[in-house]
């Protein structure tokens, strides 16, 4: 049986120091740490077998095209090629933290900017851990679904929270689990530590969330020797 979306407890998230992504010329990561130290990070992906165990399939036009768009768009301000891997994201957090200041003058602009963001956040996420894209009626009902555990949500919905940097209702921007895991993956979001409201909405952050809940998700999946199973998009109708 399914529940209603989990929601990050506000304030809290990933990292136990603050992140450094005002520095959009490489990962975040917080100010005292050593880049490149060679330290395994606290949670883990799935496997990389269990990613080409999956059929990734292209991702639907619209979503690709909004997607290449923000490639387009860092590059051309930042001089960055973002190649979808997970560190790139850090770019996108300064981008969106200097468009909210073009937003203002320019409300008009946030949908082109969500939206292309979203798109970005959201293949990162697909390729980092396998899923499907539902991409159908406006961009506010879009899903993307997990494939190696069961969780869904609106990568659009993050990218305009990280530019209101408040709740977007209605953009279905929270985790949309399982009923019988949703009380677990909740104690272990309240676990986290508290950081600034940038930093609780930024790209780089949701992209550690999910991470973390992928984990625990597919820990507990093994545990109950469910570690084949793996979801599509008609198993979130």
């Amino acid at each position: 049986m399914r529940a209603g979306p989990t929601e990050l407890p506000h304030g809290r998230v990933v990292p136990t120091e603050s992140k450094a992504t005002d520095d959009v010329s490489g990962a975040a990561r917080s100010a005292d740490e050593p880049a490149d130290d060679g330290s395994e990070p606290e949670t883990e992906s799935p496997t990389v077998a269990e990613i080409e165990a999956l059929s990734v399939d292209p991702a639907p036009p619209e979503v690709a095209d909004l997607a290449a768009a923000c490639v387009r768009f860092v590059v051309a301000r930042y001089g960055m090629t973002l190649d979808y891997a997970p560190d790139t994201l850090s770019f996108v957090d300064q981008w969106l933290r200097d468009a909210r200041v073009e937003i203002e003058r320019r409300p008009e602009a946030i949908d082109l900017v969500q939206s292309a963001a979203g798109a970005y956040l959201g293949e990162v996420i697909r390729r980092a851990f396998g899923g499907e894209w539902i991409a159908e009626g406006p961009v506010s009902a879009w899903r993307l679904c997990l494939s190696t555990v069961f969780c869904a949500f609106n990568p659009i919905g993050m990218a305009r929270e990280a530019l209101s940097l408040e709740p977007a209702d209605d953009w279905h921007a929270h985790f949309d689990l399982d009923a019988g895991e949703r009380e677990a993956i909740e104690q272990r979001l309240q676990a986290l530590p508290e950081v600034s409201s940038d930093d609780y909405y930024a790209p780089t952050t949701r992209f550690d969330v999910v991470e973390i809940l992928v984990h625990a998700l597919r820990a507990d999946m093994q545990a109950r020797g469910l570690a084949d199973v793996h979801f599509t998009s008609a198993d979130y109708a």
